[in-house]
């Protein structure tokens, strides 16, 4: 019997999330979004998360502000955000990553 619970995801029918976030492939305890062409703006609002973040910028740039320290983030970067750390983000340039949560983002209302 073959294993149901392996899945290919097509990001073109993938869900949204309300913040823009594309929910991509999700296990039971890992999930991917995928952040596309998010715009230059206002300052995000401060979050605090109850899941751990890593992220991989794929084009534009970002800072990312956590723990009193900005971080600039640029294609080829990679990030890590803690479970429960306070932080916000600024997009300066068309900013497309992707993140990996876990647990999943979008079980459970973690999202919200």
């Amino acid at each position: 019997m073959a294993d149901t619970s392996v899945k290919k995801v097509d990001s073109a029918y993938s869900p949204k999330g309300e913040m823009g976030q594309k929910y991509l492939a999700s296990g039971t305890t890992v999930s991917m979004r995928l952040w596309e062409d998010e715009q230059p703006g206002e300052v995000k609002p401060e979050a605090q998360r109850e899941y751990e973040t890593v992220g991989y910028v794929i084009k534009g740039r970002a800072e990312l502000h956590i723990a009193g320290q900005t971080l600039l983030l640029e294609p080829g970067n990679s990030w890590s955000v803690p479970k429960g750390a306070s932080h916000t983000y600024k997009i300066l340039e068309a900013f497309t990553a992707v993140e990996a949560t876990s647990p999943p983002a979008q079980v459970h209302g973690r999202d919200e």
